[in-house]
C-alpha cells in the first residue's frame, strides 16, 4: 500500500472506530437505564457464557436485559479500540514514523492508550460500571480529533528526530491513559458520594455505581500505577530528549513547566493520601486539579503556549 492508502485506511478506520464506540455508548446507557438490581448486589457483574449470564443475573436481581445491554457494550468497545489501534498504527504507516507527531495523532492514540487502561483494568475487576464514561470521552475526542484537529500525515520536525521520542511519548501517552481514566472515576466518586450523603445512592442513576469508597479505591491505584511513569517521561526521558535536541536538560519552556506542575499536582495527591490520610473529596478535587493540568499542558499550551515545543500544536 502506498502512503496515500494508509492515510485513507487510517481516516477510514478512525471514523468507524468513533461510530462502534457511540454504538458501545449507547449500549452502556442501556444498561444503566435497565438497572433495577438492590444496592447490597450493585457491585456484581455476571460473568462466564450465556446461561451462567442469566442465573447469575438472577440470583443478584440484574436482569438479563440489563447484563446483555453491558456484555455488548463491551464487545463493541473491544471492536472499536481494535479500529482505533488500527488507525493509529496506519497513520504512522502514512507518514513513515511514530503516529504522535502532533495534536491530531496524539489524540487518537491517547484513545487507544486511554481504553486500553479501562480494558486490562475490566480484565481483573468488576468496573463494567466505567464503560459508560469512558465510551463517552472517548467519542468526543475522537470527533474533535476528526472535524478540527486532523491534517495530512508528514514528516517530523527536526527536533523529533530521535529514538527517545518512543520512549519519552509512550511513557506520556500511557501516563496519560492512566490519568484520564482516574480522572473519570474521581468524577464518578464525587457524584455517588453526594448521592449518598442525600440518601439517593439507592436510586436513579447512583444505584449503577459501587460504593464511593471503591470508587475512590480504583482511583487511587490508576493514579498510583500513572504517576511513576509520567515521572519517568516528564522528569527523566524529556530531559534527556531536550539534551539531545537543543543542547540543555531543562530550559523552562512552557510545556515543561507545566509537564512539571502536573507532576507536582499529582505528587500532592498521592502524598497526601499516603501521609495526611485524605481520602473522598479532597483526594478527588485533588486529582482533577492534577488532570486540568494535563489537559492545559495539552491544548493550551500547544495552541497558545508557543515555545520550543510549539510544534506539537500542528
Amino acid at each position: 500500500m502506498s502512503s496515500i492508502q494508509y492515510a485513507q485506511f487510517s481516516n477510514t478506520a478512525i471514523m468507524f472506530a468513533a461510530l462502534v464506540y457511540s454504538l458501545a455508548l449507547l449500549a452502556h446507557i442501556a444498561e444503566w437505564a435497565l438497572h433495577r438490581a438492590p444496592a447490597p448486589d450493585r457491585d456484581l457483574i455476571a460473568v462466564g457464557g450465556a446461561d451462567a449470564g442469566q442465573d447469575a443475573a438472577a440470583s443478584t436481581g440484574i436482569s438479563y436485559r440489563e447484563d446483555f445491554a453491558g456484555r455488548f457494550g463491551v464487545a463493541l468497545t473491544v471492536i472499536g479500540f481494535a479500529l482505533n489501534a488500527a488507525g493509529m498504527v496506519a497513520r504512522g504507516l502514512a507518514a513513515d514514523r511514530v503516529p504522535w507527531g502532533n495534536m491530531y495523532e496524539f489524540t487518537i492514540t491517547g484513545c487507544v492508550a486511554t481504553v486500553a487502561t479501562y480494558l486490562v483494568l475490566l480484565r481483573f475487576q468488576p468496573i463494567r460500571w466505567l464503560g459508560l464514561p469512558v465510551t463517552g470521552l472517548v467519542v468526543v475526542l475522537l470527533m474533535i480529533a476528526v472535524l478540527l484537529l486532523d491534517i495530512p500525515a508528514g514528516p517530523l520536525v527536526p527536533a523529533l528526530h530521535s529514538y527517545w521520542l518512543y520512549i519519552h511519548v509512550t511513557a506520556a501517552l500511557l501516563a496519560t491513559g492512566a490519568f484520564t481514566v482516574g480522572a473519570l472515576a474521581s468524577c464518578l466518586y464525587l457524584f455517588q458520594s453526594r448521592a449518598e450523603a442525600r440518601g439517593r445512592s439507592r436510586s436513579g442513576l447512583a444505584a449503577r455505581l459501587p460504593e464511593p469508597e471503591t470508587i475512590d479505591r480504583l482511583s487511587y491505584r490508576v493514579h498510583a500505577f500513572g504517576f511513576p511513569v509520567w515521572t519517568f517521561a516528564a522528569l527523566i526521558a524529556g530531559p534527556i530528549w531536550a539534551r539531545y535536541a537543543w543542547g540543555r536538560y531543562w530550559g523552562w519552556d512552557p510545556k515543561e513547566v507545566w509537564a512539571f506542575i502536573t507532576w507536582v499536582a499529582y505528587a500532592a495527591y498521592l502524598h497526601a493520601r499516603a501521609t495526611a490520610g485524605w481520602r473522598g473529596r479532597k483526594a478527588a478535587l485533588l486529582a482533577l486539579i492534577g488532570f486540568a493540568a494535563l489537559l492545559f499542558n495539552f491544548v493550551g499550551i500547544n495552541l497558545w503556549g508557543g515555545g520550543l515545543h510549539s510544534y506539537a500544536g500542528k
